[in-house]
């Protein structure tokens, strides 16, 4: 066991994020999404939903400052109302990093993306239009510890 990873984020979820680099994406798609379809690849996150896994992803990875919008959902078709669910991502993403764009993305356009994704995470999320797409940022500072051994 690791301290200060949040125990949803799989040993495959860490490693991927800790190899993305600065400009990678990873999509969180929802339990419709056509992960293995677009994704080269994709990790499952079975029951888990994605505000839970966005919030513990946020918590150990910076969005990308260079871009306008470092969050991308998948934007609504014909007359679908507006997902609920986006209230409580927008609420997520305020907590760790205030005055961040976010992009609604159309249908086709987000597989693209997808397709040229760092990775996708397939999620247990039943919300209609759950899907995310985030930007990994760069940590500015890193503080070393020193470390003594008795």
């Amino acid at each position: 066991m690791l301290r200060n990873i949040p125990t949803n984020l799989s040993p495959q979820l860490v490693a991927a994020l800790m190899e993305m680099g600065h400009g990678d994406t990873i999509v969180l798609g929802d339990a419709n999404f056509p992960g293995h379809t677009v994704g080269r690849r994709v990790i499952r996150a079975d029951g888990l939903m994605i505000a839970d896994l966005l919030d513990s992803i946020l918590s150990v990875m910076p969005l990308d400052r260079y871009v306008k919008c470092p969050i991308g959902l998948m934007q609504t078709a014909n007359d679908d109302p507006r997902p609920s669910i986006w209230d409580a991502y927008s609420s997520l993403i305020q907590q760790h990093e205030a005055d961040i764009g976010i992009e609604y993305i159309e249908r086709s356009e987000f597989y693209e993306r997808a397709r040229e994704a760092f990775a996708v995470v397939v999620t247990g999320e039943t919300a209609v239009y759950g899907n995310v797409i985030v930007h990994k940022g760069v940590i500015t500072q890193v503080t070393e510890r020193s470390v003594s051994y008795a």
